[in-house]
């Protein structure tokens, strides 16, 4: 059966809407189904958020707002003289809080972290729905999963998910593609393919020749897969790096059959090509000397978006064990082991040379208005943790140069817009009601999208407490 994807573009940007169909039909016909909730199906709720600050998620605001949530969907916005509430509306009212949208991350890969152990072991359905639930528990909507997964499982996963079978984050995949047996890093890699061996699905297809590149994008649209992420890194000599001739056919092959290509590159200076040959994101940004202004408005002009991607070398160094963010999402056992060691600092230092250069580099991309979404790679090595990451990315985000608001934007309507999730993002009429509620403004300090009082998806009220309980055995 071919893997029809729900997720993963607009349809302004599919030039074969045919060929994903069946899957929008899907897509529309469960939207209206009640979620379930730990095996218990729940009705669908109407609530309205009154007295509260409300982050759209396009840059405005509006300091005593309300919102109408009915069957899963946002209905209206505004003041509340604005707004008829009519019988049977629970008013709850959040005075001093604030309301935004619910993150989304553009970078990860799911299914190998077992939090005490590591590899294609752990990989599983029920594994995958708890690291989706993890991501819903911090407040995200939506995952994207770059080119790691089995498709088949991927795919069940993924429709279990529509069909209300359990509460979490959206899952989206992409096919993997690299020079045969190469991609990921080496430790990665052999899980991946050990992974493949396992389950006998799909993950890496494997290219050394133009006509293997197009027969294999054709193979990946088959089975309805809207994105491709390929790997142009040789690793430090230890893999082949993709050729040029070849990403460039895998990019023109998947132009016609309306995939989108996402770069995992090795050097800023990669980019320019990559561009030119119809790549539309990058998962890894490479911030730093090599991305100068000139690379940032090139990567506006092509209308291609950066994942900076600064948190998984950085919080490796940290004493993260210690931060009572992440301890309440996990075993006693698995934060002591990540506390304060000679590798775990409770502070990591950073060089002044070095933090003056990303900051330089980072202000290049906003200063050509290139589109910097939110991801983290959470997964692709050990402890590097589902939707705890996000939260520190986006500090990260401030501190090289970015407001508040512009972070929030940056993890919640722009990666929404790129990986065509059309009704995430923002708080809007029509839209999902995916949104966060929050004691704290994080329009004052960043830090307070920590301070999370609730979590809504598709308009029910996430059990918050329930998952951390379960998390933490």
């Amino acid at each position: 059966m071919p893997i029809q994807q729900s997720f993963g573009r607009s349809l302004e940007r599919n030039c074969t809407v045919r060929l994903f169909w069946p899957a929008i039909v899907v897509l529309l016909q469960v939207l209206a189904l009640p979620q379930l909730v730990y095996g218990q199906q729940v009705e669908a709720e109407r609530y309205l958020l009154d007295n509260v600050r409300v982050i759209v998620g396009d840059g405005s605001i509006l300091e005593s707002g309300a919102l109408m949530i009915e069957g899963g969907r946002i209905t209206a916005v505004g003041l509340r003289s604005e707004i008829e509430s009519g019988l049977g509306v629970e008013v709850i009212d959040l005075s001093g809080k604030t309301i935004m949208p619910a993150l989304i991350d553009s970078h990860a890969h799911l299914g190998y972290e077992g939090h005490t152990s590591w590899g294609a072991e752990n990989y599983s359905r029920e594994n995958l729905i708890d690291h989706l639930q993890r991501y819903a528990y911090y407040g995200f909507s939506a995952v994207f999963s770059a080119g790691s997964d089995p498709d088949a499982l991927a795919y069940q996963v993924q429709q279990a998910q529509l069909a209300g079978e359990f509460p979490s984050a959206r899952f989206l995949f992409a096919a993997g593609m690299a020079p045969p047996g190469q991609g990921p890093n080496d430790q990665f890699l052999t899980h991946a393919v050990a992974l493949e061996q396992q389950t006998g699905q799909r993950i890496l297809y494997g290219v050394d020749s133009v006509e293997q590149a197009i027969d294999s994008v054709r193979e990946i649209a088959a089975k309805n897969i809207s994105v491709i992420k390929i790997w142009v890194d040789d690793r430090g000599g230890s893999q082949q790096k993709l050729a040029p001739q070849l990403y460039r056919a895998i990019a023109d092959e998947a132009a016609e059959n309306g995939i989108e290509i996402y770069a995992h590159q090795q050097y800023a200076e990669d980019m320019p090509d990559l561009l030119e040959a119809g790549v539309s994101g990058f998962l890894h940004g490479r911030i730093g000397a090599g991305l100068g202004l000139e690379i940032a408005q090139q990567l506006t002009e092509a209308n291609a978006f950066v994942v900076p991607n600064m948190g998984l070398g950085e919080l490796r160094r940290e004493a993260i064990g210690v931060d009572e963010f992440l301890r309440a999402s996990l075993p006693a056992s698995v934060s002591a082991r990540l506390g304060e060691s000679g590798q775990r600092l409770l502070k990591a230092n950073r060089e002044e040379a070095r933090e003056a250069e990303l900051r330089t580099s980072f202000g290049h991309l906003l200063d050509a208005n290139v589109d910097i979404v939110l991801g983290t790679d959470a997964g692709a090595v050990p402890d590097h943790f589902f939707g705890y990451t996000g939260h520190r990315e986006l500090e990260i985000f401030v501190r090289l140069g970015m407001t508040p608001m512009q972070a929030i934007i940056a993890a919640t309507s722009k990666p929404a817009q790129r990986l065509g999730l059309d009704d995430l993002g923002l708080l809007q009429p029509g839209y999902s009601a995916d949104l966060v509620v929050l004691d704290e403004n994080p329009l004052n300090d960043i830090r307070n999208t920590r301070s999370i009082s609730s979590v809504f998806l598709n308009g029910k009220i996430l059990d918050r407490a329930g998952l951390a309980a379960h998390f933490t055995q």
